[in-house]
């Protein structure tokens, strides 16, 4: 439920409707703007009788929110937020367009700090590494793990560039929330409930990817998982779901990334190595998510893909990278004149 207050109501009228809100069992979350002040109604399981607050002064409308988000969603939350990386990087504008990359998996200490030395020459803010891997099978490489995440945090010591990992369990997040500047729950986890409230106990910035057959409404509610525990910091990545086509690893539709902006204030990027699989295709779907209006996008690359221990095929070479980046640079500039 939305309660909007009128202009003219009164800091009393306000506190009043939050203390008739507790007193109904539930939790009240100011929203305040430039246009109207707002107090949205959250800890319900279900409809909520309204009648306790139909007479109070300085109520303007109240509206029923029957989605399974709220906290996510532009009824609550209309201005877009802006989630801070680290003094110099943030994402949630247009502008600047935020560049993840790196490998799949942390393979070695001289893997991982070739790439970032390069990453850093770029002038790329993040680099992407997983410590802990989820895999198919349970005989591929699971990642360096511990070992990987102290790999990262020498990685940003020595490089200043912030780092971002995927965490698996509960248990890694007060682990790796020491070592790297973000968090990401991967696509397999993305209803991982217990994992997603303990991410939202931090307030490290958390990368919420789409689940493998995750509806738009499924992923959002994830989202709402988080920013109901107290962290606002979520950026939604969208890879691509299952489909019944085998040609491309997963099957991407680049009109998710507007359409969630038009339901969700959160920042939306667009991951292209897993959304198509296939090192040639990981370029022309970089760049046209740039024109859907993506705040950004994370990129495998690899200094010897052929020779990964992780999703090779979908890897860029650093050479494919680079020129790529500057394809990258062209089309923000394109964009910005539309």
């Amino acid at each position: 439920m939305l309660i909007v207050m009128h202009h003219q109501a009164s800091s009393r009228d306000i506190e009043k409707v939050k203390k008739t809100i507790i007193a109904m069992g539930l939790r009240p979350v100011a929203i305040p703007g430039a246009e109207r002040t707002a107090i949205g109604v959250v800890g319900n399981q279900g409809w909520v009788d309204d009648m306790p607050l139909r007479d109070i002064h300085g109520i303007k409308e109240i509206i029923h929110v029957t989605k399974p988000y709220k906290l996510v969603s532009r009824d609550f939350h209309f201005p877009n937020t802006i989630v801070r990386i680290d003094k110099n990087t943030n994402v949630g504008e247009r502008r600047p367009f935020l560049i993840i990359a790196g490998p799949c998996a942390i393979e070695s200490r001289e893997q991982a700090m070739k790439t970032a030395l390069f990453l850093k020459k770029l002038g790329i803010p993040v680099m992407r590494g997983g410590a802990f891997k989820p895999r198919t099978s349970p005989h591929s490489f699971q990642g360096l793990r511990e070992e990987g995440l102290d790999i990262l945090s020498e990685v940003r010591e020595r490089t200043g560039i912030s780092t971002v990992t995927e965490v698996m369990s509960p248990e890694h997040i007060s682990i790796a929330a020491e070592k790297v500047d973000m968090l990401q729950i991967g696509a397999r986890n993305m209803q991982n409930f217990d994992l997603l409230k303990e991410a939202g106990r931090t307030k490290k910035p958390v990368i919420l990817k789409r689940g493998l057959s995750a509806t738009i409404e499924e992923w959002l509610a994830s989202a709402e998982y988080i920013l109901l525990e107290g962290n606002p910091n979520v950026i939604l990545c969208e890879r691509g779901i299952r489909t019944f086509e085998t040609l491309t690893r997963n099957t991407a539709d680049l009109s998710v990334i507007p359409l969630v902006k038009s339901i969700s204030h959160l920042p939306v990027i667009f991951d292209p190595s897993h959304a198509t699989g296939k090192r040639t295709l990981v370029p022309v779907m970089s760049l046209a998510s740039i024109v859907a209006g993506a705040h950004g996008i994370m990129i495998e690359i690899h200094p010897d893909p052929d020779h990964a221990l992780s999703d090779g095929p979908q890897s860029l070479h650093f050479n494919e990278f680079a020129k790529l980046r500057k394809h990258m640079k062209d089309m923000e500039i394109f964009v910005k004149k539309l």
